[in-house]
């Protein structure tokens, strides 16, 4: 086994930090420290109980400054999974004080912050590392070789995609930082980002973005990508769910179609994150290029006026709309 690497984690009390925490645990490194302003982040006693622990961000800040300035106390990672506007400062971060970035999705909220992270990758020799765990999802990457092979037959080949996501939230999400388009994005960044990644990574570069359905709680559109058009719907209004899911008691609804036929990839995402750091100590990763077509994409969507019920919308926009 490798020597074992420090990490630092800024935003544990999230969703997401638990998944990072097992992930640091299960490839056999050390959490040293972690900061949130929110303070009862008892899931790091299963994971790592004598974590060093902040509320206050210049406390981590110096803790850092401290075990770096011993060089053979090193901090190489730093995991971001702080909300999404504060992305691209604590990245900033990590690689000014000589650690590499594993941020959460969506890496950044505007490309122009990927162009100055690379001009900072470049001055510190650090790299920045993404979480696009779809890519590593064995159904998908079965589905892109298939694809690529299919391709290869047909180079003019073009998919009809319809992309459902609706995964609900109650109040509490609307009075979060989530809730807030100026902090996450809005719905399309917030849930759907690595959709759109997962799909521009086997079907091409976007040729044309249009959205039909722009409110609060649901995004709708169309893409066109080099071989798919892909209508796509994502929401966290429980209201959205197909009756038929919501009489077995879940909440949440997942479809992807290719050419009407539904892909399957419901299992299989547990370990995700384990992998991906995996991935990512073995000299893989994806950085800071890997993650552009995405956030081009969900970018573009918070700029367009919805179209409303015209074009090739998603059948679900009438859910919205009539």
């Amino acid at each position: 086994m490798s020597k074992k690497k420090n990490f630092a984690l800024i935003g544990a009390s999230g969703y997401i930090a638990p998944r990072h925490m097992r992930a640091i645990k299960e490839t056999g490194h050390e959490l040293l420290v972690a900061l949130d302003p929110y303070d009862g982040i008892g899931i790091i006693d299963s994971n790592f109980a004598e974590a060093d622990f902040f509320t206050e961000f210049e406390c981590f800040a110096s803790f850092i400054d401290q075990w770096h300035r011993d060089k053979k106390q090193s901090i190489e990672y730093i995991t971001i999974a702080s909300p999404n506007y504060l992305h691209s400062s604590h990245i900033r971060f990590a690689l000014l004080n000589g650690a590499h970035a594993i941020c959460e999705k969506p890496l950044v909220l505007n490309p122009k912050e990927i162009d100055e992270l690379l001009a900072i990758e470049a001055q510190r020799g650090k790299r920045v590392y993404t979480i696009l765990q779809l890519r590593l999802h064995d159904s998908i990457i079965a589905l892109k070789n298939k694809i690529t092979k299919e391709l290869e037959k047909n180079p003019s080949k073009v998919y009809d995609i319809d992309l459902t996501y609706l995964t609900s939230r109650g109040k509490w999400y609307f009075a979060s930082w989530k809730g807030d388009e100026a902090k996450s994005g809005g719905i399309a960044s917030n849930i759907g980002v690595h959709f759109f990644d997962m799909l521009s990574w086997i079907f091409g570069d976007v040729e044309e973005n249009i959205v039909h359905v722009k409110q609060a709680d649901t995004n709708a559109g169309f893409i066109k990508l080099s071989h798919a058009n892909v209508r796509w719907f994502l929401s966290v209004n429980y209201n959205y769910i197909p009756d038929e899911v919501k009489a077995t008691g879940k909440r949440t609804f997942r479809s992807i179609k290719v050419d009407s036929e539904e892909f399957e990839f419901s299992d299989g995402f547990a370990d995700l994150h384990t992998i991906s750091y995996k991935d990512i100590l073995n000299g893989g990763g994806f950085g800071l290029e890997d993650a552009r077509n995405s956030i081009n994409i969900v970018s573009e969507i918070r700029s367009l006026t919805p179209l409303g019920l015209q074009g090739d919308y998603h059948p679900f926009c009438k859910k919205v709309l009539i």
